[in-house]
């Protein structure tokens, strides 16, 4: 499994596969220390975009990304989150911990 990562003006867009799950988490951390390997980047884009199922090991892998970024002063920003997706998030209280946009 591919999960690209776009670089461009300070920001690193991780691209996210339709099932964000346990079989997705070790490409996702490979994706994200990717991130922390460059010195221009600031923020962290989370493209939901083609998301349609999350469980709870992917919420765990955002939290920890979350600790790892909070460390480093970056960014984390949630973007395109689909409807049914967003209701997770939401019920996990992420809307108070993540930028979502």
């Amino acid at each position: 499994m591919q999960i690209p990562v776009q670089h461009n003006d300070g920001k690193a867009r991780i691209g996210l596969p339709h099932n964000f799950d346990t079989l997705a988490m070790p490409h996702f951390r490979e994706a994200y220390n990717g991130a922390f390997d460059s010195t221009d980047i600031t923020e962290i884009e989370i493209d939901f975009g083609n998301v349609h199922y999350i469980d709870s090991s992917a919420l765990g892998g955002l939290l920890l990304l979350r600790q790892r970024a909070e460390a480093a002063a970056l960014t984390i920003t949630i973007i395109r989150c689909q409807p049914e997706v967003m209701k997770v998030l939401a019920m996990a209280n992420f809307h108070r911990i993540f930028n979502i946009h």
